[in-house]
Parts: structure tokens; C-alpha cells; sequence
């Protein structure tokens, strides 16, 4: 074997292993599917489902669970392009329209995450039997940390655990998830809700702040 086909099959074989070393992805951009949420040290049980539009950077997040003793149903249309949310009452046909003071962040693997490494969720015996994901971990403002777990094919999102000294411990599951919007207007708030008037407050709120205002008020009734 001569040198330069030596070189070459170096060079194919050095391609190869490198193609297969996990890479940084995005979630499609158009998703509707399940989400649970164990928030604030526990404090805050919540399941429901969500909406995903990255084209029009809007999410729609309808959740029930338990905060301590009491139950809740929070139902949130963010709308990042215009940097408001609504609150949704259906029990009373109204809304509470509020700012939203954080940016549309995509579904993806950050830039800056680093690899932990590749599992198979279930078993990899058979075909069809388990599904080979990539778990990311990185650095959070705040002294903060995170790990996310994403599907290798499609880069589906699967859980996101993350810890700040504010807020505790977070995990958010998702789950039966289906390309494209199952219902259109999930993304626009309901007709009631045009009267609504922008609520003044000392700092914009964020998407978690319903969960963590349930979560404060179970840790102060301890």
C-alpha cells in the first residue's frame, strides 16, 4: 500500500469517527406535544401540554397540578414577538395581559453545552426497542446549572433539569410530541381576551412566574 492511499483511508476513517461525535442541534421549529414539571424544590406538581412555534417565536402552555395542598390550572399564551403574555381564565372568560420580560429562546442544544455522553432509553437488543439520545450540561446565570437530554435523531427535547441558589431544583419532562401545530389557534388568544389591558408591574414577568408565585405562596404557609 502506498503512502498517499495510506493518507487517504486515514483520512476517511478520521471523518467518519468525527461525523459521529454528537453535534449542537435544533428542535424543529413548528412542535405541539405533552410537558410535565416538578419545579422549586418539589414545591410545584404540574402536567399539561404545549404548543412550539419558533417561526413566530409564540408558546402556549396549559399546565394542572398542586402547589403543597392546593391544585391549579394555569393556561399562558406568550407571545415573545411582542414581549406580552395572557393569562387565561376560562372558568370566568377573562384575561390578565402582562409583559414578558424574557426572550424567545429556541428549543436547541446552547453553543456552549458540553457532551456528557450518549444513552439508549429503553434497550438496544432489537430494532425499534430504544431510542439513542445526548445528554448536554453547562452554566446557568446566577451560578446556575442545567443538563438537557435530546433525541440524536431529530433533536427532540426529552427532559431539562436545572438548578439555581433563587429558585432550587427544576425538571421539565416533555413527551408525545408531533411535528407541526395540531391546532392553530392555540397561538392566538381567545376573543375575550382582546378587552384585556396591559397589567403595570414593578419588573415584567417571565414564563415561570405563575408557578413560582404558587410555589412562594406554598412555602410561606409551611
Amino acid at each position: 500500500m502506498n503512502v498517499g492511499r495510506a493518507l487517504a483511508i486515514l483520512g476517511l476513517l478520521l471523518a467518519a469517527a468525527s461525523a459521529q461525535k454528537p453535534q449542537q442541534c435544533d428542535s424543529p421549529p413548528l412542535m405541539s406535544g405533552g410537558v410535565s414539571v416538578m419545579g422549586f424544590n418539589g414545591l410545584v406538581m404540574s402536567t399539561g401540554t404545549i404548543t412550539y412555534d419558533a417561526f413566530g417565536q409564540k408558546i402556549r402552555v396549559r399546565n394542572y397540578g398542586m402547589a403543597g395542598n392546593q391544585t391549579f390550572a394555569v393556561d399562558q399564551l406568550m407571545l415573545f414577538n411582542k414581549k406580552v403574555y395572557y393569562e387565561i381564565d376560562w372558568s370566568k372568560l377573562s384575561c390578565k395581559k402582562r409583559r414578558l420580560s424574557a426572550d424567545f429562546v429556541p428549543m436547541q442544544v446552547p453553543d456552549d453545552a458540553n457532551l456528557m455522553g450518549q444513552a439508549i432509553l429503553g434497550s438496544s437488543s432489537s430494532w425499534g426497542m430504544g431510542v439513542l439520545v445526548n445528554t448536554w450540561y453547562g452554566d446557568l446565570p446566577g451560578n446556575g446549572t442545567y443538563t438537557s437530554v435530546f433525541t440524536e435523531i431529530g433533536c427532540i427535547p426529552v427532559t431539562l433539569t436545572a438548578y439555581t441558589p433563587k429558585s432550587g431544583w427544576t425538571i421539565v419532562s416533555t413527551f408525545n410530541w408531533v411535528l407541526g401545530i395540531t391546532n392553530p389557534m392555540d397561538l392566538y388568544p381567545p376573543v375575550f381576551c382582546a378587552k384585556a389591558q396591559l397589567e403595570d408591574s414593578e419588573s415584567p414577568d417571565t414564563m415561570f412566574s405563575a408557578l413560582e408565585s404558587l410555589a412562594r405562596k406554598t412555602n410561606d404557609m409551611k
